[in-house]
């Protein structure tokens, strides 16, 4: 018999695979600036940038302030959490306990920072990523009972 889930979760898990896979794709492109970091420097200083590819200098600017040490730290980090949102997600999936318990300690530890970044500038994805944590804390713990069978 084919478990059907509720739309919601399924909405939760679709969210957590995405944010999963844009850690990814962020720790790989930071580890590869890593590797890369003399590359990119000469890269932008050489004339091909000269006001004709904007976002691409703009992300290089912010790439080379960073030191290698720094790179690395934020290439792992992000590798880790991503590895981390991946496993709630498939955990949600699966509506096991163990993940409906680190989801709701994940989410709530993120969003008193993400008050103090709103109060501090509201941007649309600052606020996005804010009402979604907030539907996800209420959506988790209004459904516990029914979610979280498994252990």
């Amino acid at each position: 018999m084919k478990k059907h889930h509720a739309p919601a979760l399924i909405a939760i898990v679709l969210y957590k695979t995405f944010v999963a896979s844009l850690l990814t794709v962020t720790s790989i492109a930071l580890i590869f600036a890593l590797k890369n970091h003399q590359v990119l420097e000469d890269f932008s200083q050489s004339y091909l940038l000269e006001r004709k590819l904007n976002i691409i200098e703009f992300i290089l600017e912010k790439l080379l302030i960073l030191n290698p040490k720094n790179l690395l730290f934020s290439g792992i980090a992000a590798a880790i959490y991503a590895i981390l949102t991946a496993v709630e997600a498939v955990g949600l999936w699966y509506e096991k306990n163990w993940a409906t318990i680190l989801v709701l300690v994940l989410v709530s530890i993120s969003i008193p920072p993400e008050i103090y970044e709103l109060v501090h500038g509201i941007t649309v994805l600052k606020l996005a990523v804010f009402i979604t944590n907030v539907a996800i804390l209420w959506y988790l713990l209004y459904h516990w009972p029914k979610h979280g069978k498994g252990a």
